[in-house]
């Protein structure tokens, strides 16, 4: 019987705070223990920002979207890949985990595209070396999961006009879950799930599907939350059978939730 697949996104106070990540990876330990393949991808919003404040660059941000100049982008893709990648190996490779750290750049696995967009009063808006992804080539992940490894991936991809780009991890996640036939994806997040009246913990929504999704947008569904929740609907649209949003803050939630199925965090669903 083929392992069930898991990938997820890895991101917030739960990649700042070394404590948090020795308790991901030893969750992570678990579920490769108890029979699942895990996929980790990652952002590192805190890490860019300190390193681009350290070279002097200002940080410009429009729609929720970082603005990544060359000059930013140099920095950015030695934050995600030097730093953050590289520590995140160690810290699961200590758990005894085999671990391997990657982009999208590494044996061409995702094709990108400069990123068109549109602000909301109808401007163009050019956002640098930020790019959508157009192909997903999934040879890489499967060789090495079936391999029984670990794949840690960070958000970077290089596009057929020779230029490299950033890519926001949260769509990079649902896509690549997609391209990858994972089972799950789960978007780690600093909250219990999508509140109706946030810090009620009475009021965590549950679940959530695709229409009520549209009714939330803007209201109970705002900042960081929302490409979150829509990277959850990408996947979900092209074949990923659960998507779910957890407390990465509370790493136990990862095993409370894969292994022994607690109703927690805000499940998002199509119908």
């Amino acid at each position: 019987m083929s392992k069930q697949r898991i990938l997820i996104k890895y991101g917030g106070n739960a990649m700042v705070n070394p404590q948090l990540q020795q308790e991901i990876a030893a969750q992570i330990f678990k579920l490769h223990k108890a029979g699942f393949e895990v996929i980790l991808v990652h952002g590192g919003g805190p890490f860019i920002n300190k390193a681009l404040e350290k070279a002097a660059i200002k940080s410009q941000f429009v729609d929720g979207l970082r603005v990544t100049e060359a000059i930013a982008f140099a920095e950015i893709q030695k934050a995600l890949i030097g730093e953050v990648n590289a520590n995140l190996i160690s810290t699961l490779n200590q758990q005894k985990l085999k671990a391997v750290g990657l982009s999208g750049k590494d044996a061409g696995m995702v094709q990108a595209k400069k990123y068109q967009h549109q602000s909301s009063d109808g401007q163009e808006v050019d956002f640098g070396l930020v790019g959508e992804i157009t192909r997903i080539d999934n040879f890489l992940v499967n060789l090495l999961c079936e391999a029984g490894c670990v794949p840690v991936v960070a958000c970077i991809a290089d596009g057929a006009d020779g230029h490299s780009y950033n890519i926001n991890g949260d769509t990079f996640a649902g896509k690549l879950a997609a391209a990858v036939h994972a089972e799950q994806l789960i978007v780690l997040t600093d909250v219990d799930g999508l509140f109706l009246n946030y810090p009620d913990p009475e009021s965590i929504i549950k679940t959530l599907n695709e229409d009520e999704v549209r009714s939330h947008m803007g209201s109970v569904i705002q900042g960081g939350m929302i490409p979150k929740i829509q990277s959850c609907l990408l996947a979900l649209n092209e074949g990923v059978k659960k998507a779910i949003i957890l407390n990465g803050t509370k790493p136990q939630q990862l095993s409370d939730y894969v292994i022994d199925n607690q109703k927690i965090g805000t499940t998002i669903t199509l119908k």
